[in-house]
């Protein structure tokens, strides 16, 4: 290990800053390290300030995760809060900086210098948004003016953006009691699912009391007693108080000052190591450019995990050790009242936009076995390379063990794993936690039987086109479950009944099966297609055509 001292400066704390800081000291005790801060806090918890606006973390105190001091004496470092560096000086290698307390300015010099100033809110050019009343969440502060700002008289709060911090925040204003409108400008909410996958969330919306607003661009807002927003289509909405959660950029500012290449998505370019386009100068952490570890694209990714983990191997580099980073597949989960939603890599508008061939498949499946107590389904969408199999991308949307299927599915995206790898998966198993054939499994085996030929699929988007053309559709659910709807125009041919059944299904029109989920329809379809029907299975059954019907639905 190389123990040369060396002096590096590191500019901004909270996830990627501070974890390399901490990083540097475990590789070096003669290293100096001072950390840059312009806000007031070094380390809190930037993900937790929607549960403590909502009373899930009672004590305020619980989201500063350290101190100057707790960092001085845990690892010695030089931590200076209220500290902005204005420029960077790349041939002598200085920073200036600013105590943003005091006025000061001062220089100091870095053998290494590692930028993480994260990314800043969003702010459109609208007229009005400069009113005390509107808000945004991104740091402790932020949040500090909007409780101080909620008092007695506050009843209906407005929430623009229905990314994670705005459902997140959405979600804490019902929970103080609050009126809430969620506005959205795209025909969805929580962009990184697919429309047909997302509209389980806008339903739970509505069902907390939520006025969901989709398709509605904010264009100015009114100030007078109360605030009032105009939206692009003409449409009024009275509101006490905004939070604007309309997604975050890059800070770049100071990077591109410096003459640090800037990528095409607005992030600071770096290699693998977190090397900047200065040899001297790495960069971690929101502000950066990355490349997507499925199809090796530019995005922009403010997720806390990497910025963690590039702040560890920009340390290491430093001190000479073999370590690269491998590229984001925005793994994420976003809780909203009773459900979780969370996905992995590419999504279908993701693979279409990139003309990337793929196949889907939909499955619904019990968080644990049916028998135990307490189960509930989870909803799957799984995409995968036509030819290899290779995982590109999964959702899920449920009440439980969400989260548990996307980490798994988020390995074998990193992995390059495929279908046949997800059948194969031994996976923890006991009733009261999954099944003996995990919803996991189950995506290989059905992914195994398209690949194979087994499964012959049409997709809800298809339906109408088909039966246009004049295919017979058949539920073969039984009957006592028909009472929660049907696909219009299908007829009842219930499963049990089909092998003994005389059927009145014609072989000179093509068949489309469906069930509630899935499986029971590929057995129909199995049956069939064998005894001289042509025959498909609707994937993800009327579970998921119910989805899309109510994606459709929020798009009109």
């Amino acid at each position: 290990m190389n123990q040369v001292k060396q002096k590096i400066v590191i500019v901004g704390g909270v996830a990627g800053g501070a974890s390399a800081a901490a990083r540097v000291r475990r590789l070096s005790e003669t290293a100096e390290i001072i950390v840059l801060e312009r806000g007031p806090y070094v380390s809190f918890a930037n993900c937790g300030l929607p549960y403590h606006l909502g009373g899930e973390i009672v004590e305020r105190d619980a989201l500063l995760l350290h101190s100057p001091e707790s960092l001085m004496a845990r690892f010695g470092l030089n931590v200076r809060v209220n500290h902005e560096v204005v420029s960077i000086d790349r041939a002598a290698k200085l920073v200036s900086i600013r105590n943003r307390l005091t006025g000061e300015m001062y220089s100091e010099s870095y053998d290494s210098l590692i930028l993480a100033p994260g990314a800043a809110p969003i702010l459109p050019l609208l007229p009005g948004l400069d009113d005390v009343r509107v808000f945004t969440m991104r740091t402790l502060p932020d949040l500090d003016r909007l409780m101080a700002a909620m008092t007695a008289e506050i009843k209906h709060v407005s929430v623009v953006g229905a990314g994670f911090i705005g459902l997140e925040t959405v979600e804490a204003l019902r929970h103080r009691g609050l009126a809430v409108s969620l506005i959205e400008r795209s025909e969805q909410v929580l962009a990184p699912l697919d429309s047909e996958m997302a509209a389980p969330l806008k339903q739970e919306l509505t069902v907390h009391g939520v006025d969901v607003l989709l398709g509605e661009s904010l264009a100015k807002i009114e100030s007078a007693k109360h605030l009032t927003l105009h939206m692009e289509s003409g449409r009024l909405v009275q509101t006490d108080l905004v939070v604007l959660a309309i997604g975050v950029k890059p800070e770049n500012q100071l990077a591109k000052e410096a003459g640090l290449v800037i990528g095409s998505t607005g992030g600071v370019l770096v290699d693998n190591q977190q090397k900047t386009s200065d040899s001297s100068i790495y960069a971690v952490g929101d502000a950066i450019e990355v490349k997507h570890v499925v199809n090796g694209k530019s995005i922009l990714l403010p997720l806390a995990g990497p910025a963690n983990r590039q702040g560890r191997i920009a340390a290491d580099v430093i001190f000479g050790r073999k370590s690269t980073y491998r590229g984001s597949q925005g793994t994420s989960v976003c809780k909203l009242f009773g459900l979780t939603a969370a996905s992995t890599g590419l999504n279908e508008k993701t693979l279409q936009a990139s003309g990337l061939d793929y196949r889907k498949l939909y499955i619904h499946a019990g968080d644990h076995a049916g028998y135990y107590p307490g189960a509930s389904l989870i909803s799957l969408k799984l995409l995968f390379a036509p030819e290899s199999g290779q995982i590109l991308g999964a959702q899920a949307i449920g009440e439980k063990g969400v989260d548990k299927r996307i980490d798994v599915l988020a390995v074998a995206i990193q992995a390059k794993m495929s279908v046949d790898d997800l059948a194969e998966m031994e996976l923890a198993y006991a009733p009261p936690y999954g099944s003996a054939k995990d919803p996991v499994n189950l995506l290989g085996m059905a992914g195994q039987n398209m690949q194979s030929g087994l499964l012959e699929s049409i997709y809800v988007e298809d339906l109408e086109q088909a039966i246009a053309g004049g295919a017979q559709v058949i539920d073969v659910r039984e009957s006592e479950e028909l009472g929660g709807g049907m696909i219009p125009g299908s007829q009842s041919h219930p499963l049990s009944l089909l092998r003994s059944g005389a059927l009145t299904i014609s072989k000179e029109r093509p068949i489309l099966v469906y069930c509630q989920a899935g499986l029971r329809g590929y057995i129909a379809q199995r049956f069939l297609l064998q005894n001289g029907y042509q025959v498909k299975n609707l994937n993800g059954g009327y579970l998921t055509w119910s989805m899309y019907q109510a994606a459709r639905k929020s798009q009109r």
